[in-house]
């Protein structure tokens, strides 16, 4: 099947694809963007390699590699994704995932949640603060609804009885880390991180401004650095699936 997409968003979450809108409108102005989510139903078990092999069955079908993106748990598919299929792989953006991928704000909730000495819901407004910023109390009831769904559906590896991370490590395929400077879950130090790990066509790009959903609020600024970025792999674009493979044992030097 002939591709009509270079590049792919990858959503886990249902409720928090409202914020992924303004990028996503500003990306598909420059290129073919595909929209791509995966939906937990409560009868499932929160398992990540369920989205992974379904991702893997959809790309598996185009007849070259795509740029992927993604923010938070959806970021954490598309790195578990990359690292087992990166023949299917232009290059991966990820946005407030920081180099200890697993940690987003799902498990921030369940840190906050375990360790101080309050009731769920004002753990909420706390939880909605920090990843937005002060809001009037419609703001937080809004909101809180939209956490609340989200929690109880994404297919996250955290929980109460315990916080999962994984081992670090970087990605053979080219990776654009974005994170914003208000962020306080993947803050500018978790972004840093990558550095250790990085390949010469790697890119760390922090937002000036934002907090957990810093793409949303900043999608021009967020949208211009992934297209530079993009521009910069293009001299591959054209390349065979030989070709892609032969770039990623030469550590992208495309």
């Amino acid at each position: 099947m002939s591709s009509l997409f270079e590049a792919l968003w990858v959503n886990t979450s249902a409720s928090l694809q409202r914020f992924d809108q303004p990028l996503l409108k500003y990306l598909a102005s420059h290129v073919g963007v595909a929209h791509w989510a995966y939906r937990q139903t409560p009868d499932e078990p929160s398992d990540l390699e369920v989205p992974v092999q379904l991702l893997h069955d959809y790309l598996r079908e185009q007849d070259r590699p795509v740029h992927l993106v993604a923010h938070g748990t959806g970021g954490l598919v598309a790195f578990l994704f990359a690292r087992q299929h990166p023949e299917y792989v232009r290059s991966v953006t990820l946005l407030s995932v920081g180099a200890q991928v697993s940690l987003d704000w799902i498990a921030h909730y369940y840190f906050h949640l375990k360790f101080l000495n309050c009731c769920r819901d004002q753990v909420f407004y706390q939880l909605i603060t920090d990843l937005f910023g002060k809001q009037n109390p419609a703001g937080h009831q809004y909101l809180g609804r939209i956490l609340r769904h989200a929690l109880a559906t994404s297919p996250s590896p955290h929980s109460m009885i315990q916080t999962a991370t994984l081992a670090k490590g970087g990605l053979p395929v080219p990776l654009l880390a974005c994170g914003g400077h208000d962020d306080v879950v993947v803050d500018p130090h978790e972004i840093e991180g990558w550095r250790g790990q990085m390949k010469g066509c790697d890119r760390i790009y922090h937002c000036p401004q934002g907090r957990h959903f810093f793409h949303s609020t900043h999608s021009d600024l967020v949208g211009e650095q992934i297209i530079d970025f993009w521009h910069h792999l293009s001299d591959a674009n054209n390349a065979s699936w030989s070709d892609i493979k032969l770039a990623l044992d030469s550590n992208c030097r495309l």
